[in-house]
């Protein structure tokens, strides 16, 4: 392919330039010392562990030096995303050359001592990681986050309409499901108001020790299967440089020309029609410009390259061969004495933020601005008196979000991300402000589909969290609403993204971003109609594992104490929120004002539910959880009614991260605040949410640990009924009252036959569902009443009787 986009000189400088980022990247890895080979390498200038990858590297130096280029010829507003995992040296040493990490880190300084600085700190202890870590600037996407990097770069890009992420996606990389399915993330973009995604493909050939499979089919295959998720490749291909830089700066100019004209139809010319994006596949070969053969085996171009080709501290002769590879990119040519870059390369630097490093998108939390808010307070529902019937607490949070969508619409800065569940999780209300973001086909049948809209839904988690993510960090507000059971699937996409959280809010010159906001909805204890598959809360017990500076979980029981908390959750800064909230009808128990005390503090005492004021309790009834709560009060009106002389207090927790000391979590209560909750030697019958050991194991350390019970998740399940699943898992009303029976000696014959009584009451149960296929009535239809729970005046078997024969009255009626 013979074209004339570089004259002869730029040809030599792009040469040269990229020659300048290879041997930074050789230097990263190796050299602790001598970084511009002044005199002879010793072994002593040699770092004693070699940690690092070099497979990767050259590819992406060539299309960083490329991408500059284009960034100064169309005054492109771009992004760098690094896919491959370990593509660390390129992305220190191109943003080291452009003049950004001098910046952010001035004693790493153009110079010779800060070029030994450099290469001394690359993977070495008290230094920086391998991969393009949140401690590089212009880094959005890390390497342990290998196969999201399309989602973060579309996630970017969405409502940025001026941004071009240049997505490098690793042919490695491309193998993982969350790339594979991210290809189709250009359905979901607005040509009109987003901006663009180039993804490169780089296609060097091998995994650590395997080929990569999209390496080894056939072009036409390849060309076939791209253009099928619908894309336009370009191909790039060669090993020649001085060919292949040609070829790839017709290629990018190419490229940015179709992206350009693609959103001139749309903006300028109102052409709605899904366009074919263009997109690069760059071949060359792995570890290209480095070591040919290294004790008889090859390298470049193998496996053998992915990592370190030379061990000069293992094997002494491999020193002359690092001295001889990096002279081979002759440095005395590209730095000055003092060891700067040369004017001349350095001019093919952008200026300014149009530098990669230096983009502010890349530093979202500069750019960031507060929503505009509702108050929530105006979304409340009244709540007379304790129990009275609710909706569903996430359709009372509905409109509360709509009308977030709307007030920001014009900021375009807030979106809500799902996989198909929106109307499930019970947010419909959200759809009479704005659409499904959707830039497919349509037919007359779909409801709420438009080429922009502020829901983005796709049957995949993993793009789910990967758009969202990207949007956060480049400075947005967002929320991802999810069944619970099937959160588990980001749960290592969580895992990265908590970690960036940690170490950026360390890292000064990086500004706080909004927090990633989960809502998990249609939770376990509601999914008694899909079964066990659709059953598991412990995506609660992977998240409290992260920096307690870094993670927060609610459990609002009710739709106001979930308004105050997605209030405060959409506000806060550089957390990851986990709320978790029913979508079915429930009863309420605060007034607003309650709430937001209630939510304030986190954990409280509900003295209109507890009967031992001014004195000591008998028992602690705890809860944590909409579905715990209500079963924790129908035990208690069972106790109060039948048990009239046990002082009980109920405890209900919003805020997870109480139950711990504040020298585990920031929101921990003192053992002094605790003991005064929960008493320091009375039974605690705890009613929580998820698996039951987390609770043990954030109060291990409190003095009355011993005497907490907790009843939970224990990993039964199966298609049934709503209370059944909570009697399958010993949570139910009835199990609880008996367990606090069994802690409270003093409760006697009247206990024991109490508790007799709550047995045959199982029973009960269980025929009847069998029978009926619905829980019993006085079970659907029970509510709290504080009269009801200080009557002691008849028998517990008359009262069952009495509820059973009037409600299936009522219920034929």
């Amino acid at each position: 392919m013979k074209t004339n986009t570089l004259s002869v000189e730029q040809l030599h400088k792009m040469d040269a330039y990229w020659r300048a980022a290879n041997y930074l990247s050789v230097g990263q890895i190796f050299l602790c010392d001598n970084p511009l080979l002044k005199r002879p390498l010793t072994i002593t200038d040699i770092k004693k562990m070699l940690l690092g990858h070099w497979g990767t590297t050259p590819g992406q130096n060539f299309i960083y030096a490329h991408l500059n280029r284009v960034i100064k010829k169309y005054d492109l507003d771009m992004i760098y995303v690094a896919g491959p995992g370990h593509g660390g040296p390129a992305v220190v040493g191109n943003t080291y050359l452009e003049g950004t990490y001098s910046e952010v880190y001035p004693d790493i300084s153009q110079d010779e001592a800060g070029l030994q600085k450099l290469f001394l700190q690359f993977s070495f202890p008290g230094g920086i990681p391998s991969h393009a870590s949140p401690e590089c600037p212009g880094s959005i996407h890390e390497g342990g986050e290998l196969g999201y990097s399309l989602s973060h770069s579309f996630g970017a890009v969405f409502d940025n309409p001026d941004l071009i992420v240049a997505c490098v996606v690793g042919d490695g990389e491309a193998e993982t499901g969350p790339l594979a399915t991210a290809w189709h993330s250009n359905k979901f973009l607005d040509a009109a108001t987003d901006g663009a995604v180039l993804p490169i493909l780089h296609l060097n050939g091998y995994k650590i020790s395997n080929p990569t499979i999209l390496a080894r089919i056939e072009h036409e295959e390849l060309e076939q299967l791209l253009r099928g998720y619908g894309w336009m490749p370009i191909f790039v291909e060669g090993y020649d440089p001085t060919l292949m830089h040609e070829v790839m700066a017709t290629a990018l100019d190419t490229a940015v020309e179709q992206i350009k004209k693609i959103q001139h139809d749309a903006r300028a010319l109102g052409d709605l029609t899904r366009p074919r994006w263009p997109m690069i596949v760059l071949k060359s070969p792995k570890g290209w410009t480095g070591p040919k053969v290294v004790d008889g085996l090859q390298i470049e171009g193998t496996f053998r390259a992915h990592q370190v080709p030379l061990h000069p501290h293992k094997h002494p002769e491999h020193l002359k061969l690092l001295e001889d590879w990096m002279k081979s990119y002759r440095p005395e040519e590209l730095f000055d004495k003092q060891g700067r870059l040369k004017t001349e390369l350095a001019e093919l630097v952008p200026l300014g933020c149009r530098r990669m490093g230096a983009n502010p998108h890349a530093n979202g939390g500069i750019l960031l601005r507060d929503l505009r808010m509702p108050d929530f307070r105006d979304y409340a529902v009244s709540v007379p008196e304790p129990g009275a019937p609710g909706i569903g607490d996430t359709h009372v949070l509905g409109p509360f979000l709509r009308d977030i969508a709307k007030l920001n619409d014009e900021q375009r800065n807030f979106r809500v991300f799902g996989p198909d569940e929106t109307l499930s999780n019970g947010l419909e209300a959200l759809f009479d402000v704005t659409e499904r973001q959707w830039d497919a086909a349509t037919l007359p049948n779909d409801e709420c589909l438009a080429p922009s809209g502020r829901v983005m839904e796709m049957l995949s988690e993993h793009q789910c969290e990967g758009w969202l993510e990207g949007y956060l960090l480049t400075g947005r507000h967002g929320l991802f609403n999810c069944y619970e059971a099937f959160i588990h699937i980001i749960d290592s996409m969580f895992n990265q993204h908590a970690k960036w959280l940690k170490v950026t809010a360390h890292i000064p010159w990086r500004r706080k971003i909004a927090s990633l906001n989960y809502l998990l909805a249609s939770h376990v204890w509601r999914q008694d109609h899909n079964g066990f598959t659709h059953q598991d809360p412990g995506f609660i017990d992977h998240v409290v594992n992260k920096k307690a500076e870094v993670v927060r979980v609610y459990f609002p029981p009710d739709a106001n104490c979930l308004l105050s908390v997605m209030d405060h959750c959409l506000r806060s800064r550089h957390y990851v929120n986990v709320v978790v909230a029913g979508k079915h009808p429930a009863p309420q128990w605060l007034s607003m004002d309650e709430a937001v005390k209630h939510c304030t503090e986190g954990i409280g005492i509900w003295q209109w539910a507890s009967n031992d004021q001014a004195v000591s309790p008998d028992v602690v009834m705890a809860c944590c959880g909409d579905v715990p709560t209500l079963e924790i009060l129908a035990a208690v009106s069972i106790m109060r009614e039948h048990l009239p002389e046990l002082k009980i207090r109920v405890v209900n927790i919003v805020d997870l991260m109480k139950l711990q000391p504040p020298s585990e979590h920031p929101h921990g209560l003192s053992d002094m605040d605790f003991d005064e909750l929960f008493t320091k030697d009375k039974p605690v019958i705890f009613a929580y949410h998820a698996y039951p050991w987390l609770i043990h194991r954030l109060t291990y350390r409190r003095i009355n640990h011993n005497n907490f019970h907790v009843r939970g998740y224990k990993e039964e399940g199966t298609i049934t009924t709503p209370f059944d699943m909570t009697v399958l898992n010993d949570l139910d009303r009835f199990h609880l009252v008996m367990d606090a029976i069994d802690r409270l000696p003093q409760t006697g014959d009247k206990g024991m036959d109490l508790k007799q009584q709550l047995k045959d009451k199982l029973i009960e149960h269980k025929q009847y569902i069998d029978k009926n296929g619905q829980d019993m009535p006085e079970i659907r239809n029970w509510r709290w009443s504080a009269g009801r729970a200080a009557d002691n005046s008849r028998d517990m078997r008359q009262i069952l009787t009495e509820q059973r024969v009037g409600l299936s009255s009522q219920d034929a009626k």
